[in-house]
């Protein structure tokens, strides 16, 4: 990739919509697949009342859109002011009592997991049907685009996220006579919630240009160092988080 090209898939702008200042992407093509569009407002004829609790609008009592949904509610219902970092809005928007938990465990991604992808990790990387994996670094792109892999040499590869349909989660410790447990985008369940069972992979399908059918990744943490299997596993998790969101994407 050309430094010109990485120069302009990270180029922001700085907007300022009905809802507060927000940092988007220069070009629209270059949006993160995480992100969401701002919801339409319920226009305020159409709400004489708030949409949580019935309270009737006047004067003393005034009405409120949030940011995430776009409903109108009175200030009890809506006056809390939360990071709504999928919209890139630039400071906390005020958010309804149902929208402000959704924005909050976002939140603890955009803090915590995200910053684990954009470092990367070590995995052995099996593409299709191949017998022999190899070991690379595997990272999201700064935009949040793409998956970057970087192998020995000029071995280099980008999945487009957005192109991504599924993911399975690769477990070991599972109770005995239990199954596998397979993590997909259209249901999916933290890692934590298999007990003692650990990450010790993933297997992604995606979607390839000039490629019929759904290509086929596996990454495998690696067992030669500790501290490197750990930040694999650590990486999966955060992966699997970020699956879940694609999903949520697709779905607004």
């Amino acid at each position: 990739m050309s430094s010109e090209v990485a120069a302009r898939r990270d180029a922001k702008k700085l907007v300022r919509s009905p809802s507060g200042l927000r940092m988007v992407p220069e070009h629209r093509a270059y949006g993160s697949p995480f992100g969401l569009e701002e919801p339409p407002w319920v226009p305020d004829k159409e709400c004489p009342r708030c949409m949580q609790c019935d309270t009737k609008f006047d004067f003393l009592t005034r009405k409120h859109h949030c940011r995430r949904c776009g409903k109108c509610f009175c200030d009890k219902c809506c006056g809390q002011k939360v990071a709504l970092r999928r919209m890139c809005f630039v400071d906390p928007v005020r958010q309804c009592a149902g929208c402000a938990p959704v924005s909050r465990r976002e939140a603890d991604f955009y803090d915590r997991q995200l910053k684990l992808l954009l470092s990367g990790a070590a995995f052995l990387v099996t593409f299709g049907n191949s017998e022999k994996p190899d070991t690379m670094v595997c990272r999201l792109s700064s935009n949040q685009r793409f998956l970057l892999l970087d192998g020995d040499g000029d071995d280099h590869r980008e999945i487009e996220v957005a192109r991504i349909a599924a993911v399975q989660m690769l477990t070991e410790g599972l109770p005995p006579g239990d199954t596998l447990t397979h993590t997909s985008l259209p249901a999916s369940r933290p890692v934590a919630e298999g007990g003692n069972a650990r990450a010790t992979g993933m297997t992604l399908q995606y979607t390839a240009p000039g490629v019929e059918g759904l290509v086929q990744l596996t990454l495998t943490a690696g067992e030669d160092a500790e501290g490197s299997r750990r930040q694999a596993t650590a990486w999966l998790a955060a992966m699997h988080k970020a699956a879940k969101l694609l999903h949520e994407s697709r779905d607004q």
